[in-house]
């Protein structure tokens, strides 16, 4: 059965499937999972399939699960208000520097990234001296925080202040981008990092001892929930609210660090920032109102995409990522796609692709060209283009942007 615009899946039980994926392959794996979720009996209406979609764990990267009584705390995952940001500077192409090598120097030197000693002290993705105005966030966000673990304490271990303003390991980025007009965009990828990582596993498996307690059968154990009106339900809703607070606050103090860090590296002129400025979840949960009834809507790699809300879908780091514009779907609750999504795992990736590949793939942008970054290359994700064809109903583009310099973690 099939629609203009989606395909349908109809599960032996459960709810159907909406998949916008029309020119885009989906795996068996990313099929059964959309099958598993599409089972659970708190399911509103349908699943929403987005056409990066590809295998997670419990729930499928690039779905849209609407609920009603009940959360999935591994639907949300442990990347807890994971997103993007994107700024467009007063700077034209013709001011950068030839070189760009400089100021990617300066944007590693300004942002923390990467992870080192497990995590522990002396983390270079950590910060060991706190700037002051990520202080001044975190002192607002502490007494929430502070709240949380009074009700769990096993949650106070680790990174958390010194987390805030850094981007972290694997596909979160820092860009440096030209749009069609040749102007500058600042563009990063990041989440809650250590603290939102704890909050989203430990709450993981606390609602699977829930199912064990209550004696709940599940098609995946990772679609362990929580029913509304329970305790665990309520303090989960405190805790992944909170995190997605801190993911939108890293994502912004860390874009005050770049345009600071360019500002100061001597290497173009005066400008100015946030002509136009985007900050989206894309791993996040929310109240909404879709056909008249109140509803969970829990986005694990999707992008609100109601009428008129800007969003960002990046491609991969050697490929376009575009600026879009909701059109307010209602058959994909408002939703679109958070990016290229993965076609092959990492392992694979490393398996298939030489460092000679990747830098053939990164030909013209200003990146990490080493064999520890070979799982994020190019060809490692789906066809962007591919993926923004079959979505043409639920964004349009505003902005075409390449990248000419690229930091990863």
């Amino acid at each position: 059965m099939t629609d203009s615009t989606y395909n349908v899946f109809a599960p032996a039980s459960g709810v159907p499937i909406k998949a916008w994926t029309k020119g885009v392959p989906v795996e068996d794996q990313a099929k059964q999972q959309l099958m598993n979720v599409a089972q659970m009996p708190f399911v509103f209406k349908w699943v929403a399939a987005m056409p990066d979609v590809h295998w997670g764990i419990g729930a499928t990267i690039g779905s849209v699960i609407p609920t009603k009584g009940a959360i999935i705390p591994a639907a949300v995952g442990v990347d807890i208000g994971c997103g993007m940001m994107a700024v467009q500077t007063s700077l034209h192409a013709n001011q950068l520097p030839e070189n760009l090598h400089a100021i990617r120097e300066a944007i590693e030197l300004a942002v923390p990234h990467g992870r080192t000693n497990n995590g522990r002290a002396g983390d270079r993705g950590a910060w060991s001296d706190i700037p002051e105005r990520n202080l001044n966030t975190w002192g607002e966000l502490k007494p929430r925080y502070d709240a949380i673990l009074a009700k769990h304490p096993k949650l106070d271990r680790g990174n958390h202040a010194n987390h805030l303003g850094t981007l972290g390991t694997g596909n979160h980025f820092i860009e440096v981008c030209l749009d069609e007009s040749d102007n500058v965009w600042f563009m990063l990828h990041s989440g809650s990092r250590g603290v939102g990582n704890r909050m989203g596993s430990y709450f993981i498996e606390l609602a699977r001892k829930d199912m064990e307690r209550f004696f709940i059968t599940l098609p995946d154990r990772d679609l362990a929930y929580f029913p509304e009106h329970t305790e665990h339900f309520h303090e989960y809703v405190e805790a992944v609210e909170w995190a997605q607070d801190f993911a939108r606050w890293n994502r912004h103090l860390m874009m005050q660090q770049i345009v600071d860090a360019v500002r100061r590296s001597g290497q173009v002129p005066e400008f100015t920032a946030e002509v136009q400025a985007i900050n989206c979840h894309h791993n996040y949960v929310a109240r909404e109102n879709h056909f008249g009834e109140n509803i969970l809507v829990t986005r694990k790699g999707a992008v609100r995409a109601r009428l008129g809300d800007m969003g960002i879908i990046p491609g991969s780091m050697g490929a376009r990522s575009f600026i879009v514009r909701g059109k307010g779907n209602v058959e994909s609750f408002h939703s679109c796609s958070h990016g290229a999504g993965r076609a092959m795992s990492r392992n694979e990736a490393k398996k298939r692709f030489t460092v000679e590949d990747h830098v053939r793939m990164t030909a013209g942008v200003e990146c990490r060209k080493d064999a520890d970054v070979i799982d994020e290359t190019p060809a490692a994700y789906k066809p962007i283009d591919d993926v923004m064809a079959a979505q043409s109903d639920l964004v349009e583009i505003v902005y075409t942007l390449h990248q000419v310099v690229c930091v990863k973690g």
